[in-house]
């Protein structure tokens, strides 16, 4: 495995560290007015979900873990477990809902999904970044009630409130972003 500088570490890298495989979550570069420079990393364990905050000099050396990325189909859910289905291979994959988070009620049947595998083991699902959604209850339209940067809440399909713009009424069809977990656009 490759190994890197402190200072090359970036969110979103996958770092062995400590005995575990950890994720960069946030990482900030310090040049403090005495003594060398350091990077202030937030790690996320991708085993049991534990944060720790770490400090990596530019001559610490750490080991960078290249995860294999496999495209596969969300088939089904029983018992808090989701089968997936690769998409080449026809091979079928159980794996615990406890993975996607807070992003699972926006897992759809037949749904595309990313899984980064380290050797065998399923580390992280990452659902696509814009999904369609309806919108079941929200207040209706007001005539007049331009103002600039006004929202009101609306409970989607899968039961995620969401702000949507004043404009957007009952039964619409909208794009939500899974990572910010607010409303894109209309559908």
């Amino acid at each position: 495995m490759p190994k890197i500088n402190g200072n090359e570490i970036r969110p979103g890298n996958v770092l062995e560290h400590d005995g575990g495989l950890w994720s960069a979550v946030k990482v900030d570069h310090v040049k403090p007015g005495k003594g060398g420079a350091f990077a202030q990393v937030e790690l996320k364990n991708l085993r049991d979900g534990r944060k720790l905050n770490e400090r990596f000099r530019s001559a610490d050396k750490v080991e960078r873990v290249r995860l294999e990325q496999k495209d596969q189909q969300f088939l089904f859910e029983t018992d808090g477990m989701l089968t997936f289905m690769d998409t080449e291979t026809f091979e079928q994959v159980e794996l615990s809902a406890d993975l996607l988070g807070d992003r699972r009620p926006f897992l759809q049947d037949g749904m595309t999904v990313k899984i980064e595998y380290y050797d065998e083991e399923a580390l992280n699902v990452s659902v696509p970044q814009k999904v369609t959604c309806q919108i079941v209850e929200t207040e209706p339209v007001v005539k007049g009630q331009t103002a600039a940067n006004s929202f009101k809440p609306a409970i989607l399909d899968n039961g995620v409130k969401v702000m949507v713009p004043p404009f957007v009424g009952q039964d619409e069809m909208i794009i939500v972003n899974t990572e910010t977990m607010e409303y894109a656009e209309r559908a």
